[in-house]
């Protein structure tokens, strides 16, 4: 998306220090370590002061930058009093250019891949912009609204929480047309202090969508479902265990894990194979083809749009070890829904032994220990071995080590027939295993 400095300065509410006001800037960025060339570079003030790396980013290529604290760096400056809230009524400024459906996606599992089949449904048929990886938070939302090309015909936004009122803000900069939820369940506890605390922030999307715009509802989780009476908009519901509007019949996997079923919508019905891993990955994709659908997309390209479709990085990787082991990387991230759907999967390959390398669920509140120690008990009754890495959370039934190299040699020597599963919260960075087995 094309600014001159100026245009910025406006929308921010800023002033041009110095460099051209009349220069072409196109997109954001925060990290001058990938700050493109013409970019606007925005030092955001966290636990390192942004300002810091003005020089560096100038030297990548940036064509302007922000800056509260006055100091002028050299090249184009525009003065703002908090960098982060001009970001944010930059962001607000892109939207208002943008024409075309704006989706925004929320849940407490399932958001990150929904959004990228989505990202992917929708690219057979419109020119699309999605946030990068798992940008959903005040400062990578408004980054995907900036970096959206000018021709661009739909925008699928990410939008995570850590209390009540965060969705709500970043829909305050979206303003989304159409609304996904996937789930709610007890994810971030020590933040939001109840799942009832979960739920109303999720709906937050909902009710902010305009009457002529589209809600997409999992029918298969009652608290979704409910949302339906906090939308003036219409909705569409997914699912597969009760009845929806578009569900999916006959479910199967392979031997990659890979998803098959037969798809029926309000516009017709289509056998499906999608392109990613693991049965629960159905679900996301069904939600990808009510928001196509309710779109007007024709369904032959939706159904093309599933199967071509990938995700985000450290999302349900399978690979070989050259010994013919199966590694199955989730590690991006783990919370007791995801962990027992990767669980399972790693059920479902083809193996004699089943190995699951587990780090710390993060987050839970008061039932963590609970909640990791139900994770050991379905792993035992899918026969799997579990290693805990680094947490005494998962029970005395597990066998536990400390640390990445640890961890590797617990699981000893894998060859064929073997099938491990890496995966835990971000914090324990798990994919090193991953990594080191392969």
């Amino acid at each position: 998306m094309q600014w001159t400095v100026s245009d910025i300065a406006t929308a921010v509410g800023g002033q041009v220090l110095s460099g051209d006001a009349a220069a072409s800037i196109e997109g954001a960025s925060i990290d001058s370590r990938s700050v493109g060339a013409g970019q606007l570079f925005v030092p955001i003030v966290a636990a390192r002061d942004g300002h810091e790396f003005i020089p560096a980013a100038l030297e990548a290529g940036a064509g302007a930058y922000l800056t509260s604290s006055g100091a002028d760096a050299g090249g184009t400056a525009i003065a703002v009093a908090d960098t982060a809230a001009a970001l944010s009524a930059l962001g607000s400024g892109g939207r208002s250019r943008l024409t075309g459906p704006v989706v925004g996606v929320t849940g407490s599992v399932g958001k990150t891949s929904t959004k990228d089949l989505l990202a992917a449904v929708l690219s057979t048929t419109l020119r699309t912009a999605a946030n990068e990886r798992s940008f959903n938070n005040e400062l990578g939302l408004p980054l995907t609204l900036l970096n959206a090309p000018d021709d661009t015909e739909a925008v699928v936004v990410e939008m995570g929480a850590r209390g009540v009122g965060h969705v709500a803000d970043l829909c305050a900069i979206a303003r989304p047309t159409v609304g996904v939820v996937t789930r709610v369940a007890g994810v971030h506890l020590e933040n939001f202090g109840s799942i009832e605390a979960v739920a109303q922030a999720k709906g937050e999307l909902i009710e902010s969508l305009p009457a002529d715009g589209l809600a997409v509802l999992n029918a298969d989780d009652p608290r979704v479902a409910a949302m339906a009476s906090r939308s003036v908009a219409p909705v569409l519901t997914y699912g597969i265990e009760k009845p929806a509007d578009v569900t999916a019949a006959n479910v199967s996997v392979d031997s990659e894990l890979r998803a098959s079923f037969e798809l029926r919508t309000p516009w017709g019905e289509r056998a499906v194979t999608l392109g990613v891993r693991g049965e629960h990955q159905v679900g996301n994709a069904l939600a990808a083809v009510a928001v196509a659908g309710g779109l007007g997309l024709p369904l032959d390209a939706i159904v093309a749009g599933l199967s071509g479709a990938s995700i985000s990085a450290l999302r349900m990787e399978l690979r070989r070890t050259e010994s013919g082991a199966a590694v199955l990387n989730d590690a991006y991230n783990a919370n007791p829904t995801s962990m027992a759907a990767a669980l399972r999967s790693l059920a479902a390959l083809p193996a004699e032994r089943r190995i699951a390398v587990l780090g710390v669920m993060a987050e839970l509140g008061a039932d963590g220990d609970q909640e990791h120690a139900q994770i050991t008990d379905l792993a035992t009754e899918l026969g799997i071995r579990v290693i805990a890495v680094d947490t005494p959370a998962y029970g005395s039934e597990a066998t536990h080590v400390d640390g990445i190299d640890a961890a590797v040699a617990a699981v000893g020597v894998v060859g064929a027939g073997d099938a491990v599963l890496v995966k835990g919260s971000r914090v324990a960075a798990l994919e090193r295993v991953a990594d080191a087995l392969r």
